[in-house]
């Protein structure tokens, strides 16, 4: 698979660099293009770097990695992303994470799609860059769960390839416009990550989080 990389920061190396291993042809592109071509040159194999532009272009993917403030200057530069898959992986935290600088308005995924006219997949927005170098996620002999938000079947099925290569399990959390929940889930774990807690912790396993059959009378 064709895909283009618009951001040249630690998101995007770690994602590309996993991709590229696994096959496919990765274009980066940057504002600044010696940036994206100095990262290509680190991730190796068929990897080029260049312009935002040109990460468009060549992408039949094209993965959105880059801070949230940054994001409609890029999408300028990238030029018509109407039809393509994209996927949206920023967040728009607001430090000390107790809001989001979307406030109460559309989700960071919902604007890129109104912007672009693309066919939006939030998606890996949850956890650090750190994660997706592990080769492959795995916890507790469990394979990372990687929550996905799209309207378009076609998409989807695009990022659940590229998350299966990674070695996680796509999980389907309903349409676009579940992705500020998914923004939001975001801010609210880094939170409690920046303040020493588990967020893993205050989960049950599935089999009791409807509860448990109340005993029957002998």
């Amino acid at each position: 698979m064709r895909i283009g990389v618009l951001g040249a920061g630690n998101m995007a190396d770690a994602l590309a660099t996993r991709w590229a291993r696994g096959g496919h042809d990765v274009r980066i592109g940057a504002r600044t293009p010696a940036k994206a071509v100095a990262l290509a040159e680190r991730v190796g194999g068929r990897t080029v770097g260049g312009t935002l532009r040109e990460a468009a272009r060549f992408g039949e993917v094209v993965l959105l990695a880059v801070w949230y403030e940054g994001v409609q200057d890029v999408l300028r530069q990238a030029g018509p992303l109407t039809g393509r898959v994209v996927i949206d992986c920023t967040n728009p935290m607001e430090p000390p994470f107790e809001g989001l600088k979307t406030g109460a308005g559309p989700s960071a995924a919902r604007r890129v799609a109104d912007a672009t006219g693309a066919r939006v997949v939030k998606a890996f927005n949850l956890c650090h860059e750190s994660v997706w170098r592990l080769t492959p996620p795995v916890f507790g002999g469990r394979p990372l769960g990687v929550p996905l938000c799209g309207d378009d079947e076609e998409a989807l099925a695009v990022v659940r390839a590229l998350v299966t290569d990674l070695g996680c399990v796509p999980m389907d959390a309903g349409g676009l416009d579940r992705a500020g929940l998914l923004e939001a889930t975001a801010a609210f774990v880094v939170g409690l990550w920046f303040a020493g807690q588990d967020p893993t912790a205050m989960l049950p396993p599935p089999e009791h989080a409807g509860g448990e059959p109340l005993p029957t009378s002998a």
